[in-house]
């Protein structure tokens, strides 16, 4: 789920923390992706074509797939990916869990319905909200990425903050989800749409961390407190509170003891044993691998291993397995160069027109004559008093 309504009201409030960029532009960048929201991302595509991949024995294959060409996009385009897998969710996040399993099987029900019905419309929209990311599909997506020398990281808990903490340290650009609470775990950078900003035709919109504080004119602590008021995994917001409301309230009161003391709880119905203190708590120190403890390195892919996993019982393209191969090999070549900003700093341009020349010549003789006169010059030619 991530935070209600944060995008839009960056959007609305701070547009300027908000930048659209093509996905070259990201040549040399290393980014933490998402991988669980990219699973996800490839399972509906591919039911939303119409079109269910397997394999031989009707196992799904669309998550491979998905991961296997859209990382050869970004490789293609210079981009370093590393794969962030979530861990345990925290104990905290049960009560979203178990929401989810209802909707599941609410739309388990809704599908059924439809199917008795013949209503094709409703039957694709109900079964995309059954798509679900398994521990098999997670483990399967490791074994490609590691058949194809691009690195992963196991996240203790939230995969969300992993990338997060790999960003606050150096290690990576940026975080690469759907996800706006990357930003409330501190990701200096976010970008949305990177993952599938080709096949879509969309611009990636990139976020940043210091800006957004800068704009609404808050705390990381504060920032934090007003993400728990719009609705996260973690606990549940104040009924009737929306994003406005939130705003308002964080920027009069400044953290959530002092808007529980000043709400009017007539009005507002706050959670009884509201544990957003504990949600705060895992905003502020995730449990997370520490990341001078976490070694990237992205390696030549293993072609022929590479066939083995994905053709035969997967039915994937032998020819296709190869090309894809070899171009990710090409792209490892290429990146060797690097972006220049990370071997300069970019300075601002000196124009050396002739016409700029002469301009800057006359000010500089008049500073000079300027200077003489004040007494900065030599006493030659001056006249005693």
């Amino acid at each position: 789920m991530g935070i209600l309504g944060l995008s839009k009201l960056i959007a609305d409030v701070c547009p300027q923390a908000i930048k659209e960029s093509d996905i070259k532009n990201y040549f040399g960048r290393k980014v933490a992706i998402d991988a669980s929201m990219c699973l996800y991302q490839f399972l509906i595509a591919v039911r939303a074509e119409g079109a269910q991949l397997t394999s031989v024995d009707g196992e799904t294959t669309s998550h491979l797939m998905g991961m296997f060409y859209r990382t050869i996009r970004l490789l293609e385009n210079g981009i370093k990916p590393v794969y962030v897998f979530d861990g345990k969710p925290p104990d905290l996040k049960s009560g979203e869990l178990a929401k989810r399993a209802e909707r599941r099987e609410e739309a388990q029900k809704a599908l059924q319905a439809a199917t008795e019905a013949g209503n094709e419309a409703d039957m694709d929209k109900f079964n995309r909200r059954l798509v679900r990311v398994t521990k098999e599909h997670a483990k399967e997506a490791k074994e490609l990425l590691k058949l194809m020398g691009v690195p992963y990281v196991d996240a203790p808990c939230e995969a969300e903050a992993q990338c997060a903490a790999l960003v606050k340290a150096g290690k990576v650009y940026a975080t690469a989800t759907e996800d706006m609470d990357a930003l409330t775990f501190g990701s200096s950078v976010l970008l949305r749409h990177l993952t599938f900003s080709e096949a879509r035709k969309m611009p990636v919109k990139e976020f940043h961390h210091s800006k957004i504080l800068e704009g609404i004119g808050l705390t990381s602590k504060e920032f934090i407190d007003l993400c728990i008021l719009l609705g996260c995994d973690y606990c549940e917001g104040i009924k009737g509170v929306g994003p406005k409301r939130a705003m308002e309230l964080i920027d009069s009161y400044r953290d959530i003891e002092t808007i529980l003391e000043n709400i009017d709880r007539q009005k507002y119905t706050v959670p009884d044993d509201w544990n957003y203190q504990i949600a705060r708590e895992l905003f502020v120190n995730p449990e997370v691998e520490d990341p001078e403890n976490v070694d990237l390195k992205w390696s030549e892919p293993d072609e022929d291993g590479l066939v083995k996993f994905l053709c035969g019982d997967r039915q994937f393209n032998e020819d296709r397995v190869r090309s894809g191969a070899k171009k990710i090999l090409k792209s490892k070549q290429s990146q060797t160069q690097g972006r220049l900003d990370s071997f300069f700093k970019v300075l601002p341009s000196t124009n050396t027109t002739p016409k700029r020349k002469a301009v800057d010549d006359k000010k500089n003789a008049s500073q000079k004559k300027a200077k003489g006169a004040a007494g900065g010059g030599s006493n030659r030619g001056r006249r005693p008093r």
